[in-house]
């Protein structure tokens, strides 16, 4: 069964919101042990933009991924 380009969008934010979290926390443990300091203001803001991101390159390769597969199948 073919995953639809909105589900696919949906896993994706539902991935990348966990490593968020996980991204957030990360810096806020190792950023000082390489002598940078920053706010939690900072530490959120930087996280959002690596999302972003994330998001965008999670459903890229899902895109292609499934075009491989389409293309596999026929």
């Amino acid at each position: 069964m073919k995953q639809s380009r909105l589900m696919s969008l949906v896993e994706s934010v539902a991935n990348v919101i966990v490593g968020y979290g996980v991204a957030v926390v990360t810096q806020i443990l190792i950023f000082p042990v390489f002598g940078l300091h920053t706010t939690l203001a900072q530490n959120l803001k930087m996280g959002a933009i690596f999302t972003i991101v994330s998001i965008a390159r999670s459903f890229a390769l899902r895109r292609v991924f499934e075009a491989i597969r389409m293309r596999s199948a026929k």
